[in-house]
């Protein structure tokens, strides 16, 4: 056994927008799935030696202080530092490949890497020069939403909805074929919830109960439709592009809230600690595409990634491939790029039925996976991606412990 290891690995259940966890803030989540993490892999917080927690669209008062609130509320030492990452889709991901370098350069052994977001919470946002310095006489100030501009890359002036718009076009990807994708993430997930494959990696959110919902634990995720039909969702219009366009609000992700928590640790920290390793981390890989297509990032970043691992690692050889679902026609093109096998892609669904909380994601998907080793012995090898906003793609590569 040599190598960096996830030896926890916990994830909230995703709320819907406007739902169960609305009123949890980004640190709050992120607490509950760290605390959770720390307890599920029987790990002292005393033993942290650096915190990394992923936020794109900081929602809360406490929001420049997120990754420093999370660890220590969540019982890790004064003494411990921490740093919020944003690198938009990817941060999750990305908080893994910093507690991987962290560890690899030995300034760390066992590091918390995860993420967060309440997109419910997202605010609507006033101009400081504005509200300080005067608005002019007889006008009112102006609000913007800081969720639809964090959805929207005012650099190449495109949505990303816009973006999926654009692959679909680039890879010739019908209306037909990415609304059979949605309906295969929702059904896959309906399974996979009854067959209880979300249970190891799912850390409950304790809520209020109400008339309404008496129970007073979220375990479930809150955004799957799993009784859509095709014909249903086929006759939604399209959102972006009117004449023609393939991106409706049932083939894109969900806009959600929760967060995930993933521990890593070095080899003489699972030995000296007694720590159970759910995954090796094989390898990790960051890279950029063009903005206006930025859905196709993860192709570049998994072949990156594949490229790093030992004895010639090709794609082929993974037993499961995950990339976050931003949009049917996103996934889909890079399906077509890579030539991935469906049968092993995306296979308990992904964020059109789960959802995607911005800064989380990555996290949900690190998660699932490592905990897909225990639930399928005969699997040795994952990759788990996802496109970034402004066009970029990150990828990292799991293997059997």
């Amino acid at each position: 056994m040599t190598g960096i290891f996830i030896v926890a690995a916990k994830r909230t259940p995703f709320g819907s927008f406007g739902g169960s966890l609305k009123k949890f803030t980004p640190t709050q989540l992120g607490v509950i799935a760290t605390k959770s993490a720390l307890s599920d892999g029987n790990i002292d917080p005393s033993l942290v030696d650096h915190v990394f927690f992923g936020n794109v669209i900081p929602s809360s008062s406490d929001g420049a202080y997120l990754a420093r609130h999370i660890g220590l509320q969540s019982g890790i030492p004064i003494s411990t530092p921490a740093l919020s990452i944003n690198r938009l889709c990817g941060s999750g991901f990305e908080t893994v490949a910093q507690g991987l370098m962290h560890i690899a350069t030995k300034r760390a052994s066992v590091v918390v890497c995860g993420g967060t977001e309440n997109m419910s919470m997202a605010p609507f946002q006033v101009d400081g020069n504005a509200m300080r310095w005067g608005n002019p006489l007889g006008t009112n100030p102006s609000m913007r939403d800081s969720l639809w501009d964090g959805l929207t890359d005012q650099h190449a002036k495109t949505p990303m909805g816009v973006t999926a718009e654009n692959l679909a076009e680039q890879y010739n990807i019908s209306r037909q074929e990415c609304d059979e994708f949605a309906i295969r993430s929702q059904q896959t997930w309906a399974k996979a919830k009854e067959n209880g494959v979300f249970d190891l990696e799912i850390a409950p959110v304790e809520v209020k109960p109400t008339k309404k919902n008496p129970n007073p634990f979220v375990d479930t995720d809150e955004h799957p439709r799993p009784s859509s039909t095709f014909e249903k969702i086929n006759s939604l219009p399209p959102v972006f592009k009117k004449e023609g366009g393939v991106v409706t609000a049932a083939n894109a992700s969900g806009i959600c809230d929760g967060a995930g928590s993933i521990i890593l640790a070095s080899e003489e920290a699972v030995v000296q600690h007694d720590l159970t390793p759910l995954a090796r981390i094989a390898s990790t890989h960051v890279s950029g595409c063009e903005p206006t297509i930025m859905g196709i990032g993860p192709v570049e970043a998994i072949r990156g990634a594949l490229e790093q691992c030992a004895n010639g690692t090709t794609l082929g050889s993974m037993d499961r491939v995950e990339i976050n679902e931003a949009f049917a026609a996103q996934c889909l093109a890079c399906a077509k790029e890579l030539d991935i096998d469906m049968d092993k892609f995306n296979v308990n669904g992904g964020a059109i039925a789960l959802g995607h909380p911005l800064g989380a994601s990555g996290s949900r998907i690190m998660a699932h996976l490592a905990h897909n080793f225990s639930v399928h012995p005969q699997h040795n090898l994952t990759v788990g991606a996802a496109c970034i906003g402004g066009g970029q793609g990150i990828a990292v590569v799991l293997e059997r412990a």
